[in-house]
């Protein structure tokens, strides 16, 4: 069977919903993915500066462009997307050091994901609040204030940054990197008919 690994920022509009459009493919081909949490902003400043840039001019012909494209494919995958948000874009650094606490154990690294997209591109509501991470966490029966306060801690800050950095080295340039068998590389939401196809393979 594929190992299928998914690198992922919860801040993230196209990873949102990447997030959502992989979880049929797996199921349809028998696949399980290892969800893993980086930090995509240190992925831009490492490789892909470009994104700033075009972030200064939301008036540019392919800003307006990526901000209709994403709220039809939305609309294909009926995922709301109240977005951009006032919040946007989010630094995310503590809800990825969250997640990175959970990342041993998927199956709440998950259900933390999953509700912290909809609370973010659904709700609106503030992932750079410390409050609301655990209000995220209580949400899904998890002990919020622990889940923070380890959070903080040099175990969860080096992993985020040690996932960050294998990203980088295994040639990631944004969010979501997928990787299937290690090194076949796929890229955002629109490439989920190549990675069913690799899959399926």
């Amino acid at each position: 069977m594929a190992e299928i690994e998914f690198f992922f920022d919860v801040s993230s509009p196209w990873t949102r919903l990447a997030f959502h459009n992989i979880q049929p493919i797996l199921e349809e081909t028998g696949s399980t993915a290892t969800w893993r949490p980086f930090l995509v902003g240190g992925v831009f400043n490492a490789v892909n500066e470009s994104v700033y840039a075009l972030r200064e001019n939301p008036d540019s012909p392919k800003f307006r462009h990526l901000n209709k494209w994403l709220q039809e494919w939305a609309r294909i995958a009926g995922v709301p997307m109240n977005f951009p948000s006032p919040h946007h874009p989010a630094k995310s650094v503590a809800a990825m050091r969250c997640c990175c606490v959970l990342e041993a154990d998927q199956e709440n690294l998950y259900a933390f994901a999953t509700k912290a997209f909809d609370a973010y591109f659904r709700e609106q509501r503030n992932l750079d609040d410390d409050a609301v991470l655990v209000e995220i966490a209580n949400e899904i029966g998890l002990d919020g204030a622990s889940i923070l306060a380890q959070s903080t801690e040099q175990p969860a800050k080096d992993r985020l940054r040690a996932n960050t950095q294998e990203a980088i080295d295994r040639g990631s340039y944004g969010s979501p990197t997928i990787f299937i068998n290690g090194d076949e590389l796929y890229f955002g939401n629109d490439q989920m008919p190549l990675i069913r196809m690799a899959l399926k393979q």
